[in-house]
């Protein structure tokens, strides 16, 4: 892992824009409360993109230059540029991590790596959350017990359209009665791919220890390891 680990932490802000209600809980924005607990938990130089800013704040400079990528979207999925999708899944194929958050389970990028729908049941009704850790140890869940509770959440359950994980590190049980597998880690070229299901923008869950303590986890497991190096592909000669 490398010692100072470059973050961009990709939002939407649409829902801060248009919503008091939103507005209130993350005044500014859902991609600041992330990016301010990333820079409190050390090691970590981390700057902030948005989808309206030219780009979406994704130039080939900014992904050359982020060694791990945090990506909330919701309402704007459609709008972002396929070209820039493009652009970020060269990059974690060549090694970058990639951390999908909530609904971004839906984004363009999540759903091109994944290969399928990643469609999943849902219901925004203040569901009591408890996330159970399912692999004990694991550098995601590092410092913490054996479950989080989030007292106020939009339930996800199963099935969720993904790909067998590589690992699932993390299911919810809901006050409902639902679960889900709500923290599942993929490979994909050199890169590391962790899904986290917490972040639905009326709540919230990005002011809450524990969740931002597993996000700042799953930043330096998706580190690319220190002195990686790009591989090259092609016609080869002789050795």
């Amino acid at each position: 892992m490398a010692d100072n680990i470059r973050v961009t932490v990709w939002h939407e802000f649409r829902h801060e824009k248009t919503s008091a209600a939103v507005r209130a809980i993350y005044p500014d924005g859902m991609h600041n409360a992330i990016a301010t607990a990333l820079r409190d938990a050390g090691g970590m130089t981390v700057r902030t993109a948005t989808l309206d800013e030219p780009e979406h704040g994704l130039s080939a400079d900014v992904l050359n230059n982020t060694d791990v990528l945090t990506w909330w979207g919701h309402m704007a999925h459609q709008e972002v540029r396929d070209d820039i999708v493009e652009r970020v899944r060269q990059r974690v194929w060549a090694g970058m991590g990639l951390l999908v958050l909530h609904s971004g389970h839906f984004s363009k990028i999540f759903k091109t790596l994944m290969g399928t729908s990643c469609d999943l049941k849902w219901r925004d009704a203040d569901n009591r959350e408890i996330i159970w850790f399912t692999a004990p140890g694991h550098p995601i869940v590092q410092g913490l017990a054996d479950h989080i509770i989030i007292p106020r959440e939009e339930m996800y359950g199963e099935h969720f359209d993904i790909p067998e994980p590589d690992e699932t590190v993390m299911i919810s049980s809901f006050s409902g009665g639902e679960v889900f597998r709500s923290g599942v880690t993929y490979r994909r070229g050199a890169g590391k791919i962790f899904y986290f299901r917490p972040g639905h923008e009326m709540y919230p869950a990005y002011h809450q220890k524990e969740v931002l303590h597993i996000i700042a986890n799953a930043v330096r497991w998706a580190a690319p390891a220190a002195g990686s190096r790009v591989q090259t592909y092609g016609k080869h000669q002789p050795l």
